[in-house]
């Protein structure tokens, strides 16, 4: 051996030749070949092939490869048998192994015997394009598991999904043709090829989200999404995808989001541009959930005693079976449910011996009795700051004693009404203020007692704070005013809007759909020109035209500001928002607030017929299924109440910061009164909804703040203030479990619009 190695680098070193065994070499050599083997396992049989050939396995198990080549290995299960999948050499799961020869491997190829009366179905990928295949019932995953077992007879529907890029050109085998579902009726091991090839069209991915508490499917047309199996599918760039959800049982479709897609109809159409995603919610039946949109309008200046007091009489007329109800006395069985009958409840009027222009003198000896007004056109009695506080208690009107009297109505508005006609400002002709004393009844306003008695009200609703509409409508979509009591630029502490956060703010974020509705009326009524109307002057008509807030409205989400005929073409479409707010139209004269001027007067019946036609609108909709409408006054307008406002959290412990010179706490007054611890008055309000209960009165004290908290409830968004998060819940209105209106009443009365319509002074 010495010997030779001697004579090798001898004649290596000599150049005298380069081609004995160990000498170093100019030329390329062969390279060495790997050996690879196949082992068959299991409990059942098959054979195994190799692409290049050389395993036939079965009968030839183990074949040299040239170092680096790529070596696929083929799995075929018997009759009887399936195969299990690979294990060793980096081979693994059930498709066909593709390896590198590098070294010298063992693979592992386990086959098992069937269960009885089973099938094996195979899927095999071809074309120049990518995709996948599913199976149902499930099984086949391919690209990943391209082989599954089925019972004999089984029916195996497979679904092809293109990849960005590709498109399905077909199925071939198995019986199975067409770009469609194809489902294989297993008889025998079937093998189906599915075949993608690269796209010549522009394509993007329509994806599905299923969300929500409840279940359902999405399917789609062109087809593609069946989710939830198939819930991403690509379509021709361009194309309009027709999207159909079917709730599951014993869940209801809460709506869409996303993809330009809204509303609660089970179907929408995507046109796509880009890769888009849509949610579908599916919302568990018999809970709040199936509440998928909450409306609310409050109207102006009407106090439950001057709406509702006489409800309890109109039942009695009408057939309806007498509950408790706190109207006023005269009305109340003699018998019966609590509270029973009383007299009319009464205020001080002015002494007749001083009449205009000195300032009215209340007398105990000249009693103004609650009574029936004889109008439906009543001179506007003030709600203000000072009014809510001398209402309260002529002579305590901090609330220094805890004695609320409520016997300072018939001061305040004559002392009111002679104000202006010194002014003249404009003029008011009831100088001795009996208009706050007055009432109206089931004749007056049919319509509101029927919704009323059918659905549900309650006795102990109350606006949120003792003052006038502008800081009460603050509240209602924000749950405070920020420390103002009085309107917008009264001082220098309300000159700015407001920052607080809105219920529309909060929305947002959470991506729940909103909208607020005006009357845009006409350039000539204060209004709004247009169709189409501009969004900043919209806004000006609405509640937001407070906030900071409004004006973002305006610049980037304009599309949430819209027209009254938005919602009714929204309430017939299947397109409302899941929370929209409804603003009085005021500058049409159907807000029902009180006449402020006695040459152009405001009837109530006109306002209430408005209401109607909003409610009545919804209730023969496709929209009725799943909405509540919620109707409230925003303060109780200087009208007679005869129950006091209640005790109510501070919202933001903010105190009041706007006072005129002569407001009352103005003088360093600290009573109760004198924060924002007390309701307002108690005001009107009809929960109408499918889900609300019939006939149904709660007795719970609450203010309208209490709206916002059924908004946060149902759509999971945080309190705003400490007043709504401290609200009593609202969902005892409503039976989510055994809906008693899903068809609402037939028999729904046209609000009367023939009463007289007088400015004159009333007489009790």
């Amino acid at each position: 051996m010495l010997k030779i190695k001697f004579w090798c680098t001898l004649a290596c070193l000599l150049a005298v030749s380069s081609f004995l065994p160990g000498c170093g070499s100019s030329h390329t050599s062969t390279p060495p070949n790997v050996q690879i083997s196949v082992v068959a396992a299991g409990t059942g049989s098959g054979t195994v092939s190799s692409a290049p050939g050389g395993i036939n396995c079965g009968s030839t198990c183990s074949a040299s490869f040239a170092a680096g080549t790529s070596v696929t290995l083929t799995a075929t299960p018997n009759n009887g048998s399936t195969f299990a999948g690979w294990s060793g050499g980096g081979c693994s799961g059930t498709s066909a192994c593709t390896m590198m020869a590098s070294a010298a491997a063992s693979v592992t190829a386990t086959f098992n015997t069937a269960a009885a009366n089973t099938d094996q179905l195979t899927v095999q990928l071809a074309g120049t394009g990518t995709g996948s295949v599913s199976s149902a019932p499930a099984g086949i995953t391919c690209g990943t598991t391209c082989a599954a077992s089925f019972a004999t007879g089984a029916a195996v529907t497979l679904t092809a999904t293109a990849n960005a890029g590709s498109t399905f050109a077909g199925w071939s085998g198995g019986g199975c043709s067409g770009t469609g579902s194809c489902v294989v009726t297993l008889s025998s091991n079937t093998t189906v090829t599915a075949t993608f090839n690269t796209s010549t069209t522009p394509t993007n991915n329509l994806t599905v989200k299923l969300a929500g508490t409840g279940t359902g499917t999405v399917s789609s047309a062109p087809s593609g999404i069946t989710c939830g199996t198939t819930c991403t599918a690509a379509f021709a760039t361009g194309s309009a995808v027709t999207l159909t959800a079917a709730p599951g049982t014993g869940s209801t479709f809460g709506g869409w989001s996303g993809g330009g897609c809204t509303g609660t109809t089970t179907t929408c159409t995507v046109t796509l541009s880009a890769d888009t995603t849509v949610t579908a919610t599916f919302n568990l039946s018999g809970t709040i959930n199936s509440l998928n949109h909450i409306i609310f309008l409050a109207q102006e200046n009407r106090s439950f005693d001057h709406y509702f007091g006489a409800l309890r009489q109109y039942w009695a007329q009408n057939g309806y079976p007498d509950q408790s109800f706190d109207g006023l006395p005269q009305f109340n069985p003699a018998t019966g449910a609590a509270p029973l009958q009383g007299p009319a409840p009464t205020n001080p009027g002015c002494d007749p011996t001083a009449p205009y222009p000195a300032d009215c003198k209340p007398t105990a000896s000249n009693p103004v009795p609650s009574f029936h007004l004889k109008t439906v056109c009543n001179e506007n009695t003030s709600p203000s700051w000072n009014e809510a506080h001398v209402d309260w208690n002529l002579t305590d009107q901090v609330d220094q004693y805890n004695d609320p009297l409520l016997n300072g109505f018939v001061y305040s508005a004559a002392h009111d009404f002679r104000s202006n006609l010194a002014a003249g400002v404009p003029p008011k002709k009831d100088l001795n203020g009996n208009t706050a004393m007055g009432y109206l009844d089931g004749g007056d306003l049919n319509y509101y007692y029927f919704m009323a008695s059918n659905f549900a009200t309650s006795d102990r609703w109350f606006h949120p704070m003792m003052s006038r509409t502008p800081p009460n409508r603050d509240y209602l979509i924000a749950a405070t005013s920020q420390g103002t009591v009085n309107p917008p630029g009264t001082n220098a502490n309300d000159s700015t809007p407001l920052t607080a956060p809105t219920i529309f703010q909060e929305l947002q974020t959470a991506g729940i759909t909103w909208k607020v509705y005006v009357d845009p009326a006409t350039p000539a009524q204060g209004g709004c020109a247009g169709p189409p109307y501009d969004p900043a002057c919209l806004v000006k008509l609405s509640s937001l035209k407070n906030f900071s807030f409004g004006q973002t409205v305006v610049t980037t989400y304009p599309q949430n500001i819209a027209p009254i005929s938005q919602y009714l073409a929204d309430v017939q479409n299947g397109t409302l928002p899941q929370v929209a707010l409804i603003e009085p139209a005021t500058d049409d004269g159907t807000d029902e607030h009180g006449s402020n001027s006695d040459t152009v007067p405001t009837n109530v019946q006109t306002g209430a017929n408005y209401v109607a036609g909003l409610i009545n609108t919804l209730m023969q909709s496709q929209s009725w299924k799943d909405s509540a409408f919620i109707l409230t006054f925003d303060e109780f307008g200087g009208l007679y109440d005869h129950v006091a406002p209640q005790p109510a959290v501070n919202p933001d412990g903010i105190k009041p910061l706007d006072y005129q010179p002569n407001d009352v706490c103005n003088n360093g007054s600290t009573g109760p009164t004198c924060d924002f611890t007390f309701t307002g008055y108690r005001v009107p309000l009809i929960v109408v909804s499918p889900f609300t209960k019939k006939n149904f009165v709660s007795h719970k004290v609450r203010d309208f703040t209490a709206i916002l908290n059924l908004i946060e409830t149902r759509f999971n968004v945080p309190a705003l203030t400490k007043r709504d998060a401290a609200q009593v819940d609202m969902t005892e209105f409503f039976d989510f479990v055994n809906p008693p209106w899903m068809t609402p009443p037939s028999n729904v009365p046209v609000q009367n619009t023939n009463g007289t319509c007088s400015t004159d002074p009333p007489t009790p």
